[in-house]
């Protein structure tokens, strides 16, 4: 799929908060290991339309993601890149791709502007219920360590629900959300 609405509500966790559920529900005692790289322009052009471009690796695997603010959640438009492209990127020479290269255009980024600032490695547990997917991260960058959870949801009332009991029966402050690359752009 090129494209898709992602329904997500997440919140910071302290370590003991983590390792609590992570005890308490069935997460997988195994993490899948994902290393997000983060682009960005000089301007910040992605960040003044409340957007986000990263190149994840997964099990060897390369997905450029644009992420869009969607009156519903977020708008994420893929594009697989090979090992080739993947270096190009890395390498202050990225390619054009089709999907998120069409979304660029008409947000007015050009590629050859954009540039690499950083990556952030995700050890991720997670389990699915029905169509919730319940997901802990414990994430790594410059320098710093942190904890999440976060419910992805086919609607946001089914996800909100889930999410509004994990919280209470945790104990779990609720904060402000931040995201990711938000998290590793702060952390610069």
């Amino acid at each position: 799929m090129t494209q898709e609405i992602e329904i997500e509500y997440k919140v910071l966790l302290t370590k003991n908060e983590y390792e609590t559920i992570a005890s308490s529900l069935p997460f997988s005692t195994n993490s899948v290991i994902q290393v997000n790289y983060y682009f960005e322009t000089k301007q910040f052009d992605f960040k003044k339309q409340h957007s986000a471009l990263r190149i994840r690796e997964k099990n060897n695997q390369y997905t450029l993601t644009l992420k869009q603010p969607h009156k519903d959640g977020i708008l994420e438009t893929h594009d697989k890149l090979t090992e080739e492209e993947f270096n190009n990127w890395m390498n202050g020479n990225p390619t054009q791709t089709v999907h998120v290269g069409k979304q660029l255009k008409n947000m007015g980024i050009k590629v050859e502007r954009i540039n690499y600032f950083g990556s952030l490695t995700t050890k991720r547990r997670s389990f699915k219920l029905e169509d919730i997917f319940y997901v802990l991260d414990e994430s790594t960058y410059n320098g710093k360590v942190d904890y999440e959870l976060e419910i992805e949801a086919p609607s946001k009332e089914k996800g909100l629900n889930v999410f509004n009991k994990i919280i209470q029966d945790f104990h779990i402050s609720p904060k402000e959300p931040i995201t990711k690359i938000e998290r590793f752009f702060y952390s610069l």
